[in-house]
């Protein structure tokens, strides 16, 4: 077994209760990435490896940090490759399939015990079934973080097939990580998932984003930007449960009562969105306010983000449906409030007045009304000052050493020699 056992500890988890945590040595796990989302990858390891894990993490070129290169307790595997080259459909066809040879080549010699999956790969079904079965029949625990507990509901995409193979992967793993208590009672009551195998964790702040000494008037300066410009932004992969048209109709709707709103737009849409984003920057040229929106399309790297977070004076989440979204804990990285729809958790992520506001969803005028009533706020007025108080609340309330606290916990019990004699143990995927 890869633990060395050490004295444990009661760590508060996010939803009030207490768990075994602690300090531990030589716990040996795998994190497999998906080969996306780095920011969230880098936390997590980190945190973890801070604890003393031993980290073997499944990961691609774009990952590749020194960060984690140099961290000395965790192996860096490029099993993924450059995910981001442009391939014919055939290429992309033998890229995704080297992937899943290489994995599984790896798996079967694999020393830890723990796989911890924070994103599947391309075929979801596969991943979701007979992947999972492949690395039971190993003799791995399996741990999962559900990001978004119905991604196809969500974008409009549900099938039989999806709801299947959501339904066998979250009775098949062993324990089953989400960010909110919402999360966990829609695991229990629509897929069936028995309470005790799901843990509430807190999302972790995103501090592997660089933040340098740049301030937000150097920031507007740079952007072409007038430091009385009132300034929002909208920020990540553009698709329509993202509600993006709902934000243009809004910022429409302002800019024709003062000449002083300002609107930014960075990310890139994906390939699905394509036709929707167009329509959206027909309706930006069609109003007359193309000088008026400042458009940075395509992926956004990491030394970017910064620039974009500090010239503007609200982040927007005008979503129409979903339970968390990381960018809003970026913006509270750099101190940016945000005005969100009262969708998922944002209505228990933002308070009021004090990093936000909250708006109806799929609703313009409702959510034009919120931005006039930020920018009329003492939150805004006091803006320079309250950023240094938003940030610090977001590294205390979402710390990544909560995460890894729980996390460790898990990683502990799934462990234990009682445990491990009961390898296959897990609810019926009937």
């Amino acid at each position: 077994m890869n633990l060395t056992e050490s004295p444990a500890m009661e760590v508060p988890t996010a939803n009030g209760g207490k768990t075994l945590g602690g300090p531990v040595s030589e716990l040996a796990i795998t994190l497999l990435t998906g080969g996306i989302d780095p920011h969230y990858a880098t936390g997590l390891s980190m945190a973890l490896t801070g604890r003393g894990v031993q980290l073997e993490l499944i990961a691609s070129t774009e990952m590749e940090t020194p960060e984690l290169r140099g961290a000395p307790a965790l192996k860096f595997l490029n099993l993924h490759g450059d995910t981001r080259g442009r391939k014919s459909r055939m290429g992309k066809l033998f890229f995704h399939l080297g992937f899943y040879r290489r994995l599984m080549r790896y798996a079967a010699t694999a020393k830890p015990k723990v796989f911890h999956i924070l994103w599947n790969y391309k075929l979801q079904w596969f991943d979701r079934t007979l992947l999972l079965v492949y690395y039971k029949a190993l003799g791995k625990k399996l741990v999962f973080t559900a990001h978004n507990i119905n991604a196809a509901e969500r974008d409009g995409t549900e099938s039989l097939l999806n709801r299947l193979s959501l339904t066998f992967q979250y009775r098949f793993v062993d324990h089953i990580f989400v960010h909110t208590e919402k999360m966990k009672e829609e695991l229990v009551t629509r897929f069936g998932v028995t309470g005790e195998r799901v843990s509430i964790i807190p999302f972790g702040i995103y501090e592997c984003v660089p933040s340098t000494e740049l301030t937000p008037a150097e920031a507007k300066q740079k952007l072409g930007l007038d430091g009385s410009e009132k300034v929002v932004l909208f920020f990540g992969r553009i698709l329509p449960y993202k509600g993006l048209d709902y934000l243009v109709e809004a910022f429409q709707e302002l800019a024709q009562r003062d000449p002083s709103y300002r609107l930014i737009i960075a990310g890139e849409p994906k390939k699905e969105s394509t036709q929707y984003f167009r329509e959206i920057q027909q309706k930006i040229e069609r109003a007359g306010l193309g000088q008026r929106v400042i458009r940075k399309i395509g992926f956004i790297a990491n030394d970017e983000i910064e620039l974009y977070f500090k010239a503007a004076d609200a982040l927007i989440l005008p979503y129409t449906l979903i339970f968390q979204s990381g960018v809003l804990f970026m913006a509270y990285s750099f101190g940016l409030p945000v005005i969100a729809s009262d969708v998922g958790s944002f209505r228990e992520d933002i308070v009021e007045g004090e990093t936000g506001f909250v708006c109806r969803p799929s609703d313009a005028p409702d959510l034009a009304r919120t931005m006039e009533t930020y920018f009329q706020s003492s939150l805004f007025a006091a803006l320079d000052s309250r950023r240094a108080e938003i940030a610090a609340t977001a590294r205390v309330r979402n710390s990544w050493d909560a995460v890894s606290a729980t996390t460790c916990a898990v990683y502990s019990q799934l462990l234990a020699p009682g445990n491990l004699r009961e390898h296959g143990k897990h609810d019926s995927a009937g």
